[in-house]
């Protein structure tokens, strides 16, 4: 069975990098806001969940290849909504994210070839 790898790598790896900055942004107003019960937290608590979905996605458009479109269009949402909470995943997880979404819509696997049977050639037959 084929499947979209290009796409699931760049998804995975775009929201890898959303994660990690929806982790730095909560560290970084946690740190801020510490007098504040760590309001500041709040903000990348998004960006976490948003970098969670896209690793789920990209997951499911590896497992399920046949929904491809759903899973693009689901990793393009929250790869361009990760802008708010993770800052687009320091940019590069936000570009990641979109290049792979748009790859994954518009896949299309290349069409299964018949098995090939071996034909003996015409006057070769044994007797």
């Amino acid at each position: 069975m084929q499947k979209p790898t290009a796409a699931f790598v760049l998804s995975l790896i775009g929201g890898i990098f959303v994660l990690i900055g929806g982790l730095v942004i909560s560290a970084i107003g946690a740190a801020f806001t510490f007098f504040a019960f760590g309001v500041g937290a709040v903000l990348g608590i998004g960006g976490i969940i948003f970098g969670i979905l896209i690793i789920v996605f990209a997951s499911l458009l590896n497992a399920h290849p046949e929904q491809h479109v759903t899973y693009g269009i689901l990793i393009l949402v929250f790869s361009i909504i990760s802008w708010f909470g993770a800052f687009g995943g320091f940019f590069i997880g936000f570009l990641l994210g979109l290049i792979g979404g748009i790859l994954a819509i518009t896949w299309k696997p290349f069409p299964e070839s018949p098995p090939q049977v071996a034909q003996t050639p015409p006057g070769n037959g044994q007797q």
